[in-house]
């Protein structure tokens, strides 16, 4: 099966070179502009017999909520895969048909505030291995921030590797002469939520953080092996990964920060979905591990557009929501691609791609209004970022919106790494966008190492290059040169985030 959700965020290969806390949550945070238009309701079936996952969202994240929820997981027929006890989320599987009401109404003193089924097929993967009971938060220990390493940024000395000349997205977002000043620091770990990436890749091992990797693709349960977060059938974590820090070690290209270190975090699986569940425990792990950034160039299967005005959705969105900005509260800074449709992110009417984990000879064309979001990239905290090509004009497959796009940064036609025997790969998509941007926090990141998320992002826009509007009256571009929805607040700069 094609990589579904990421080929709406990276399109082909067009040319290769054979180079080697305790928190009450109640109701979603989203301020949506819900229209009067109520969208078209996408039922899912569970009938019995057939095992569905599910996350349920507790009211307040404590002790006795979530054993209340656990409880009432139980006694409607479930097992509890994943407890996330910090954000008072939990992964469920169950194969009766009235698992999802009964779970609501067992759950003694209100303690469920909503369930939903995070897909509209049976769980490919099964019921992961739990060793007789959940990991409660699958807090892995104390980790790193490298305490040991020098506390300098990396001053870049060497001479150039041989395909940067290449680059030309580098020089857009003048990353070449950021890295006259800095190549980043040591101390920044950015985690990249993708498909795997191939570690031992050459321009990619000097900063591989195996310690800190994790496959979350075990049905969201967290899995260390080591051949768990690596690629299996799709190189584009390697690629996105080759974009934020392909080391300077005189070999193929260089990142935009190619002296951080960078994680795999999979949360893809092998027939190309992302569900609720992957990113939530994806974004968690990013959380417990102290990442700086995280990179996340996908859309949450199986809807392109989460609607708040259905149950299963809303449920799967406010799970991934909690998620987003627990990680931010711990630290994390998140970019996400804005998608490949050449659509209006700020005037959402129609969507006939959902659910894609469906035949596509079974979609029809649903009414979606603004309650209706592409998560992550909309979610809140999270930088949304557009596409450019190599004459600065958004790339034609570009998303765009006003009030939505934060930046932009260059996605057609970018050379990065690629998984053996190709070594590198051209490909264009605003999953490559998203990646210039993850490396610009990391450059800022390391040059303000005690900046905040939501101070990091603030950097980010207020730094941006301006970019107007087509001088070719495009009705579609609205705003001002300083913020319009086709470039947000303008190309990423690099330069000045080291400045």
């Amino acid at each position: 099966m094609e990589n579904r959700s990421l080929r709406r965020r990276a399109a082909l290969i067009v040319t290769s070179a054979a180079l080697v806390a305790a928190t009450a949550f109640s109701g979603s945070a989203l301020a949506s502009t819900q229209s009067d238009t109520p969208s078209t309701p996408v039922p899912i079936s569970t009938p019995d017999g057939l095992l569905m996952s599910y996350v349920v969202n507790v009211r307040a994240a404590n002790h006795g909520q979530m054993n209340l929820a656990e409880r009432a997981v139980r006694d409607a027929g479930g097992t509890v895969v994943q407890s996330w006890s910090q954000i008072g989320v939990i992964v469920a599987h169950s194969s009766r048909a009235a698992f999802r009401n009964d779970v609501v109404h067992l759950a003694k003193g209100h303690a469920v505030e909503s369930a939903g089924a995070t897909r509209t097929v049976a769980v490919s993967e099964g019921t992961p291995s739990l060793g007789g009971s959940p990991r409660k938060g699958a807090s892995p220990g104390t980790t790193k921030k490298h305490a040991g390493l020098a506390d300098e940024l990396q001053d870049a000395t060497l001479a150039l590797d041989p395909r940067e000349v290449d680059q030309w997205d580098m020089a857009q977002i003048k990353a070449d002469q950021a890295h006259a000043v800095t190549d980043g620091s040591r101390h920044v770990l950015v985690g990249v939520l993708d498909s795997g990436i191939e570690s031992s890749h050459p321009d990619l091992a000097p900063n591989f953080d195996t310690a800190d990797s994790v496959s979350c693709v075990d049905a969201g349960h967290p899995d260390l092996n080591p051949a768990s977060y690596q690629p299996t059938t799709s190189g584009h974590g390697t690629h996105v990964a080759g974009t934020i820090a392909a080391a300077r070690n005189g070999l193929g290209i260089v990142g935009v920060a190619p002296n951080v270190r960078i994680a795999s975090v999979k949360v893809v699986n092998d027939a190309g979905f992302i569900y609720p569940e992957y990113a939530v425990c994806g974004f968690m792990w990013a959380g417990l591990k102290h990442m700086d950034v995280t990179n996340n160039s996908y859309f949450v299967d199986p809807f392109m557009y989460y609607c708040e005005d259905q149950p299963d959705q809303a449920a799967a969105k406010e799970a991934v929501r909690r998620a987003v900005l627990w990680s931010e509260k711990e630290g994390v800074v998140s970019a996400a691609a804005a998608g490949n449709s050449n659509a209006d992110l700020a005037n959402k009417t129609t969507d006939g791609t959902s659910p894609d984990d469906q035949p596509p000879s079974s979609l029809v064309s649903r009414t979606i209004n603004n309650g209706c979001h592409d998560i992550p990239t909309e979610l809140p905290g999270v930088v949304t970022v557009a596409s450019t090509d190599q004459a600065v004009a958004k790339s034609s497959f570009s998303n765009f919106g006003d009030g939505v796009i934060d930046v932009a940064a260059p996605g057609s036609r970018i050379l990065s790494t690629w998984p053996e025997p190709l070594g590198y790969a051209t490909i264009s998509g605003t999953s490559m966008a998203s990646p210039h941007v993850a490396g610009v926090l990391a450059l800022l990141k390391s040059a303000h190492p005690k900046a905040t998320p939501a101070q990091l992002v603030r950097m980010l826009r207020a730094e941006a290059d301006d970019n107007a509007c087509p001088a070719l009256a495009d009705l579609r571009c609205t705003g001002s040169t300083r913020d319009n929805s086709f470039f947000g607040e303008g190309i990423a700069d690099a330069l000045d985030a080291v400045g």
